[in-house]
């Protein structure tokens, strides 16, 4: 705020102290200075108190190969724990070669739309999946999508999204937030 426009008691005041790196001042950061937040969260990855019991972090890994990774991503959707799985997915994206960069990001989409639609945001969860299914859409099946189907699991996830948009979470039934990743062997 200009000085102008302050009330009375804020310019009688000092300023405050700037912290050693601006606006890093209490944040917590991994050995390499990244900002990463050390405080425990739930099994859908919300931030819990200081101090309270959480789940256990996913390890900082290096990506999982690409077979692997679907698989681990899989069973943590399986287990009801979409969060996790949207990082086992992120770092695949990451890792992944420019190719397949935005089918990895677009299954890491769809796990944070899970997350949101298991923490009750059904505007972000609508929004997450169908930004998801349009990354997936647009690559053809074969090889290089290590046996995703890209149009059936896009059309998945996109009609989870209609209905989650005409009838809210409260309207889906068991098993909706189950998606397949993968077209099972055989």
């Amino acid at each position: 705020m200009p000085p102008a426009c302050r009330p009375p008691e804020a310019a009688a005041r000092p300023p405050d102290p700037a912290p050693e790196v601006p606006g890093t001042a209490g944040r917590d950061r991994d050995t390499a200075g990244r900002a990463r937040n050390a405080r425990p969260r739930d099994g859908l990855g919300r931030p819990l108190r200081r101090g309270a019991d959480g789940e256990p972090p996913a390890p900082d890994a290096p990506a999982l190969p690409p077979a692997a990774a679907l698989e681990a991503a899989q069973r943590l959707l399986d287990a009801g724990r979409p969060f996790h799985a949207h990082e086992v997915l992120e770092a695949s994206w990451k890792a992944a070669p420019p190719t397949e960069r935005d089918l990895w990001q677009g299954l890491a989409q769809l796990a944070v739309g899970l997350t949101h639609a298991r923490r009750g945001n059904a505007a972000g969860a609508a929004a997450l999946l169908r930004r998801g299914a349009a990354r997936i859409r647009a690559y053809p099946a074969g090889p290089g999508t290590h046996g995703i189907d890209p149009a059936g699991l896009a059309a998945a996830a996109a009609g989870l999204a209609g209905r989650i948009e005409s009838g809210g979470l409260d309207g889906l039934g068991p098993g909706a937030l189950d998606l397949r990743l993968r077209v099972p062997p055989g």
